[in-house]
């Protein structure tokens, strides 16, 4: 990725990476969904990258979600949420995103499915995995994934679609092949498994710094952001 690309331009470029990791793999690049992390960019710079061919976008924070979306910034793409989620803000998720991947307790499936049940939906989600064991993230113990679903099949209004991950911050995207194969292994095993709202259709893991290694482990939800946007600039704390 460059500062002084275009996003159409470092678009074109994660998108080649994408091409060549599916063909080393042997997979086809098509049956891997590049969604776009537009965190912190505005309307304007989310619609260049749509008009760019981007067609799903994720958003990590609720609020700047609404406001971009009251902007019509997703137009044409579709809208996942990707960032961490509390209960209190479920409400205005549920029927506006097509997919929350970080579902991570099974109050938050529970409070899901509550909420989809009031608008007669289903919502689909992912279960967030925490694939690391680190105590400052959040998600199911890789353990625990086998009984988070057995709770959802319990729930009439999620539909559970596969599994997530953010592994723990590395270096290189290669060193954080074991927390992929972990979660690949995760999904095959339980994806054997027959309920009737789960389905392990989506393994979504990989961000700019790792989403090739992601793919070779099978990833086919890769979401990137500063590779296509540029490097985040997050506002100076105010001592």
């Amino acid at each position: 990725m460059s500062e002084n690309l275009s996003i159409a331009e470092n678009l074109a470029l994660v998108r080649a990476n994408i091409a060549r990791a599916a063909k080393e793999s042997g997979r086809d690049e098509k049956d891997i969904l590049l969604i776009g992390a537009t965190k912190m960019n505005d309307a304007d710079r989310v619609r260049q990258a749509i008009r760019a061919g981007l067609t799903a976008c994720g958003e990590n924070r609720v609020q700047e979600l609404l406001e971009k979306n009251e902007q019509h910034a997703y137009d044409g793409a579709a809208l996942h949420f990707i960032g961490h989620l509390q209960k209190n803000k479920v409400k205005y998720l549920v029927g506006t995103v097509s997919l929350i991947h970080s579902v991570d307790s099974v109050a938050l499936m529970q409070e899901i499915s509550r909420q989809a049940e009031k608008r007669s939906i289903v919502q689909d989600i992912l279960l967030e995995v925490n694939s690391g064991g680190e105590e400052s993230k959040s998600g199911f113990a890789p353990d625990e994934v086998a009984a988070a679903l057995d709770a959802a099949g319990a729930l009439p209004a999620i539909r559970v679609r596969g599994l997530m991950t953010i592994p723990p911050i590395c270096r290189y995207g290669e060193e954080n092949l074991p927390y992929f194969q972990l979660l690949k292994q995760l999904f095959v095993d339980n994806g054997e498994k027959k309920y009737d709202n789960v389905r392990m259709d989506f393994l979504s893991m990989g961000m700019s710094g790792d989403y090739e290694a992601a793919i070779s482990c099978g990833a086919n939800m890769v979401r990137v952001g500063s590779a296509i946007f540029g490097q985040r600039v997050y506002p100076a704390k105010q001592s």
